[in-house]
């Protein structure tokens, strides 16, 4: 196996910190995961191990430890510990409080004319022609009653329309 090139060197403070982050966290939390890697991957413990060895001691993959060495030694031992934080700010918001309201609302009330229940497209559709959205999918109808504990049909989950319904196709589960 080739010698490593991000080699590990801990201070005092950090040995000390990785040992109370392990003990504080569960077994299972990435950052006690990391602590373990840290420790185990530094030149001037008590034992260096090598990388192979911290994996399954840490039951991970090596490339994990490969990259929390590269990161403690390229972005610094606080980084290393806390893990890779996203850069990008988190996508918006499709809908605000009052649109998901109106969704919920619509849901609730009866199904219009000619149609037994709602179905997610029906939904969708309605909403986008009520102008409560300029436009939105299914999916997102569905994420958004979810959400609030809002079911489909008789309590199952959302499916397609009844059979009953003309140019519907029934999937039989028994072929």
């Amino acid at each position: 196996m080739p010698a490593n090139k991000y080699m590990v060197r801990l201070t005092d403070e950090e040995r000390a910190l990785c040992a109370e982050t392990r003990k504080r966290l569960s077994a299972a939390s990435q950052k006690a995961r990391r602590a373990h890697i840290l420790l185990l991957a530094d030149v001037d413990g008590p034992a260096a191990w090598n990388d192979a060895a911290i994996a399954t001691a840490c039951r991970c993959r090596h490339n994990t430890v490969e990259n929390v060495r590269r990161r403690c030694v390229l972005e610094g031992f606080e980084r290393a510990l806390d893990g890779k934080h996203s850069d990008a700010p988190p996508p918006p918001k499709l809908l605000d409080g009052k649109q998901e309201a109106e969704i919920i609302a619509l849901r609730l009330g009866p199904a219009p004319e000619g149609y037994a229940d709602w179905s997610l497209r029906l939904l969708a559709r309605c909403v986008v022609e009520l102008g409560i959205v300029e436009s939105i999918s299914r999916e997102t109808v569905s994420r958004t009653l979810r959400k609030n504990g809002i079911r489909g049909r008789s309590g199952r989950k959302w499916t397609g329309p009844r059979k009953s319904r003309p140019g519907w196709c029934m999937i039989r589960a028994d072929r």
